[in-house]
């Protein structure tokens, strides 16, 4: 039955999000925090495991979840689940809807989900700040210093690079200072 779960709810999650892995970040929440699957202090420490990793979030996401309730079939049906609407969608599109793009319902359709995927994104982004400052629940907060520090001296390392080598700075390179200022703070 929990194999039928998994896949039935990742597959609402790919069905009803648009936007990308980011923006399915409250969905996958909200069901893994309804399910007890995963506990919500939980959930914000494996986003950034998953942002360290290869590969698209939400597919990340949906196989670790997967595999922590149902071994490697638990995995691959929450993977194949939040996988499935998105290959649909565009085996259907490809093949019927080759000029849907020009649609005046499709583009005003478009023009009505930007905004809900743009504030999808924003709130993760303000949620993953008020985490990494000490955000614990919806009931506690307790102020991490250290963490403060390193998005702090990130986010200062980020800028300048920008402002004064005229390139942006690669993730991969962001991920690596992260983790040696972690290393550094968590000696202090």
């Amino acid at each position: 039955m929990i194999y039928l779960v998994l896949f039935l709810e990742f597959f609402k999650v790919g069905l009803f999000t648009f936007g990308g892995g980011y923006a399915m970040i409250p969905l996958i929440e909200e069901i893994t925090i309804e399910y007890g699957w995963i506990t919500e202090s939980e959930f914000y420490d494996f986003i950034g495991v998953c942002e360290s990793t290869p590969g698209p979030i939400a597919i990340n996401m949906a196989t670790y979840i997967g595999s922590t309730q149902g071994g490697i079939l638990g995995s691959i049906c929450a993977t194949l689940g939040v996988v499935a609407p998105s290959f649909l969608i565009i085996l259907l599109v490809a093949a019927i809807l080759k000029n849907f793009t020009e649609n005046k319902y499709f583009k005003a359709f478009l023009k009505g989900v930007k905004p809900v995927v743009i504030a999808l994104i924003v709130s993760t982004g303000v949620i993953l700040l008020a985490k990494c400052i000490g955000y614990q629940s919806r009931t506690s907060f307790d102020f991490d210093w250290r963490s403060t520090a390193i998005f702090s001296a990130l986010a200062l390392t980020y800028f300048l690079v920008q402002k004064f080598g005229k390139k942006k700075l690669p993730a991969v390179a962001l991920i690596l200072i992260s983790a040696g200022l972690g290393i550094i703070v968590g000696m202090v």
